[in-house]
């Protein structure tokens, strides 16, 4: 049996970020019950969209007052063969980035911003 693994992001408009997730990462709708929510898939990756407020639980605020907003540091990793060209076609494409590529013992990375401020890091690994 195949385990399901779901990373969830709040956003600030479900269209936007579908349109960004299926343009520029080859994510699949895999529904849109309503305006608030979608879910996405990329292999084995559903990404689970919302918008505070939205209908469901996610978006709901919470017994203190808060309410779930897009943004922070926290992220998922997409991997690329060619980070230099992968950062060049999305930044053509209006796609903004967090800082510039930033190199590591691993490999290098580029944090690109959906329309909501939510993080994807693009990684390349060095060959071994």
């Amino acid at each position: 049996m195949m385990s399901e693994f779901s990373v969830r992001y709040i956003v600030d408009d479900v269209d936007a970020a579908v349109d960004f997730y299926t343009r520029h990462l080859d994510f699949e709708v895999l529904m849109r019950p309503g305006p608030g929510f979608a879910m996405l898939r990329r292999g084995d990756l559903r990404l689970l969209l919302n918008v505070p407020g939205g209908g469901g639980g996610a978006g709901q605020q919470l017994a203190d007052g808060s309410t779930p907003e897009p943004g922070g540091w926290n992220r998922f990793q997409v991997q690329v063969d060619d980070l230099d060209t992968t950062v060049d076609g999305l930044r053509r494409a209006g796609v903004d980035f967090r800082g510039d590529t930033i190199t590591g013992r691993g490999g290098r990375q580029a944090l690109a911003l959906d329309p909501s401020g939510n993080l994807v890091e693009l990684f390349q690994g060095y060959q071994r």
